[in-house]
């Protein structure tokens, strides 16, 4: 059985600890801010200082572009883990939030002509930032324990779902910006200090949608619990996450209202640069392992409440 090496797009957004404790290896998105080409993520680099630089930057109104990894990229990156005769797991950001995971799988194939005897296995994980991360995790502490890789993406595919997702924004110009809301609605909802909150949901592909609007962020705060309160199961033995972009304060407290519900272990991380770019500073959002987001009832809540709330990065 050939050892098998594991590849996320920084999307995955591990924490400095977890990057330091886990055999995984990150693939960066590329942004452009004001013309100049940054990566979302550089190995040894704390994440934390590169994260507060770029939505202060972002903030000040910066110009930010984002783009897809592409599929010479995949390539180049694995090429050497199956040259060493290894087998590799490449998880990638939501299909129905971004392209890279296409292009991923068309990696996939081309390696796959270039190296028949070794494995390799694309996974989406329906999720994005810490909820792609979590999911990635999990896979390698089931690989250092000895799953074969077959019984990782078995594992994977049955649990993706699993991970849920919701996150509220401070304000609605980001989302203007990137087309995902109408002028109309972002000055009205500024006006009456609307938060909308988003959730990954149980599509194929997966998509962000349009959850719930709260008046004030104290409320929005409350709506996000009231979900993981429904929804968590076992919130003592899991690793719950929180990212959030530049309102460090916020992140805390909503870790500390969580931990009133049971929660043991909660890690917290300044949001993915990628896709934290469209929905801008202010942003915090919550990931936890809980009732499968396929689940006819919250389908057809979604289908009622929702819209798809993002365009493919």
């Amino acid at each position: 059985m050939n050892k098998f090496d594991i590849y996320v797009d920084s999307s995955a957004n591990l924490t400095d600890e977890m990057a330091a404790t886990v055999d995984i290896n990150v693939i960066p998105f590329i942004c452009t801010v004001n013309g100049e080409e940054r990566s979302c993520y550089e190995s040894g680099m704390p994440f934390s200082a590169t994260a507060k630089k770029y939505y202060e930057d972002m903030q000040a109104g910066a110009d930010i572009k984002t783009s897809l990894i592409g599929e010479a990229r995949f390539i180049e990156a694995v090429t050497p883990s199956l040259e060493a005769g290894r087998d590799v797991f490449i998880i990638t950001m939501a299909a129905g939030i971004s392209g890279t995971n296409s292009q991923a799988v068309a990696a996939q194939r081309t390696l796959e002509k270039m190296y028949p005897n070794n494995k390799i296995y694309v996974g989406d994980s329906v999720n994005a930032s810490l909820g792609e991360g979590l999911l990635a995790v999990n896979v390698a502490k089931l690989r250092d324990m000895g799953e074969s890789l077959s019984a990782c993406a078995e594992w994977f595919e049955q649990n993706k779902y699993k991970m849920n997702a919701y996150c509220t924004v401070q304000d609605l110009k980001y989302l203007k910006k990137g087309g995902r809301i109408s002028t109309t609605l972002a000055i009205a909802g500024t006006i009456l200090n609307i938060k909308p909150i988003l959730r990954a949901d149980g599509g194929n592909p997966a998509k962000l949608t349009f959850w719930s609007k709260e008046r004030g962020r104290k409320k929005a705060f409350d709506a996000i619990l009231k979900e993981f309160d429904e929804l968590c199961i076992n919130p003592e033995s899991q690793t719950i996450a929180i990212t959030h972009c530049n309102c460090e304060e916020d992140a805390l407290k909503l870790a500390e209202l969580v931990k009133q519900r049971g929660a043991r272990e909660v890690v917290i991380e300044y949001y993915d640069l990628c896709t934290g770019s469209h929905v801008g500073p202010g942003t915090i959002a919550l990931f936890f392992t809980g009732k499968d987001r396929r689940n006819p009832q919250a389908c057809a809540q979604l289908q009622k409440k929702g819209k798809v709330a993002t365009q493919k990065i």
